[in-house]
């Protein structure tokens, strides 16, 4: 008899340690919890949307959602670990929340620096301002380090410049190096020019979501657009303020040019979402769950 019982004691406790579950399992389902209690706070919106300041409007494109100002500042600040900036909202396709592993999203913001002209759209050598933009990228590395980032190398164009003459609308591709990732990062540009200034929508993703991005630029490009009045075509040369820079230095980030290249990337967040990778990892190792490297 005492023999039986320890046969159904034995019994029982190895059917208990398999029911068990194991430390890196437990650490699984407590990083999945706190992702699903962070995202079920967002609250997202489709529809019609008019942007800050009455600066245009935004249809929501189908198989997105738009997420407000103030909790695009939170996911970008907060979740993501970027500097402060100005954002005008984010879209992000409505599968995906910020804290999914395959997160992307477009980053809506604009730069009010003057009206851009475009007679030099039909000139430029992309390749030629490819390779100053290298060069313009490695020499702003020291500053970066110097800043607590690491380097970044521009791998090349994951999709060459292309302006739309008739719409106004300029958008191309980068292909970034972050020495804190092994795997490339895409960043993907979209402006639409407008009286005063530019409305920008910025995606950063790995570099095999490429086909996936650039599959919806054209519903990107329809979805949004300036208010009457601040069209493009409304420039007036006695009224307004004219950029310091054409099409090129649009592509080549020479915005903010006179205050440095540091300064540009903590202002707009096009190159800095990268850093949202390693973020992620942080999240990972707070609930002890290695990653691939580790």
């Amino acid at each position: 008899m005492k023999q039986l019982l320890l046969l159904w004691t034995l019994v029982g406790l190895t059917m208990a340690a398999q029911a068990a579950p194991t430390p890196a399992a437990d650490s699984v389902d407590r990083e999945q919890a706190y992702i699903d209690s962070v995202q079920a706070t967002l609250h997202y919106q489709t529809g019609h949307i008019v942007l800050p300041n009455n600066l245009g409007s935004l249809n929501v494109p189908q198989g997105f959602r738009y997420l407000d100002v103030k909790q695009s500042d939170y996911v970008l600040t907060k979740l993501w670990g970027n500097p402060d900036g100005e954002s005008l909202g984010m879209l992000f396709p409505e599968n995906r929340g910020p804290l999914d592993a395959d997160s992307w999203a477009f980053a809506v913001e604009y730069d009010p620096s003057g009206y851009v002209k475009d007679d030099d759209a039909a000139d430029i050598d992309y390749d030629d301002l490819l390779k100053e933009m290298q060069d313009d990228t490695e020499a702003a590395n020291e500053e970066r380090e110097k800043a607590g980032f690491g380097r970044v190398l521009l791998i090349g164009w994951a999709a060459k410049p292309f302006y739309d003459q008739k719409l106004n609308v300029l958008h191309w591709a980068k292909e970034l190096r972050f020495s804190s990732s092994a795997d490339n990062t895409l960043n993907y540009n979209v402006r639409l020019l407008g009286r005063k200034g530019v409305l920008n929508l910025n995606a950063i993703g790995g570099m095999d979501q490429l086909p996936e991005i650039r599959s919806t630029i054209p519903a990107i490009i329809k979805s949004v657009e300036f208010a009457k009045g601040q069209q493009y075509a409304d420039f007036d040369p006695k009224l307004d303020e004219v950029a310091a820079y054409g099409i090129g230095g649009l592509v080549a980030g020479k915005v903010l040019a006179k205050v440095g290249f540091f300064a540009l990337i903590v202002k707009f967040w096009k190159v800095i979402l990268a850093l949202v990778a390693g973020g992620w990892t942080a999240i990972r190792r707070f609930f002890g769950t290695k990653t691939a490297e580790e």
